[in-house]
């Protein structure tokens, strides 16, 4: 097939991240949804995980999510019980959060989920292509807030 996209287009690397991006985000989207999960979901997850409890502020500042929408996702992994809700003994306003072993069980399987999505968009890589992307990626955004 020939490709008539117009050189200044596919010499623009901005452009050629932001297709990237949108196929990836397609790709990991449906992947998630097909466990009744969500990009925000993963994140708050993994951050509880790998940091352990939690305030909503910690939360959002870990993430990136913004904090107006970081109470509707905990509130959505609180109904399906992936995490735990419980008022801070140091500050009764506040909340403090824990991911519980469903929770824990989900994340391993969005892991897996993940995982199979980054193979199907990175297919057209090495190896080495891959560690090399990751490391470009990382020193892209390295600085910049999520």
């Amino acid at each position: 097939m020939i490709d008539e996209t117009p050189e200044r287009l596919r010499s623009l690397h901005s452009r050629l991240l932001g297709l990237a991006a949108m196929h990836s985000d397609r790709v990991v989207n449906e992947a998630l949804a097909g466990a009744g999960a969500r990009k925000w979901h993963y994140a708050v997850l993994a951050t509880l995980a790998e940091f352990g409890a939690a305030s909503q502020a910690q939360l959002s500042d870990r993430t990136g999510i913004y904090r107006s929408d970081i109470v509707a996702v905990v509130n959505e992994l609180a109904a399906a019980g992936q995490v735990e809700r419980s008022p801070n003994p140091g500050d009764r306003r506040q909340n403090i959060i824990t991911i519980t072993t469903t929770g824990r069980r989900q994340l391993s399987r969005l892991d897996r989920l993940l995982r199979a999505a980054q193979d199907e968009v990175l297919e057209p890589l090495t190896r080495p292509e891959r560690d090399e992307l990751g490391r470009l990626l990382r020193k892209l955004v390295s600085g910049r807030s999520a």
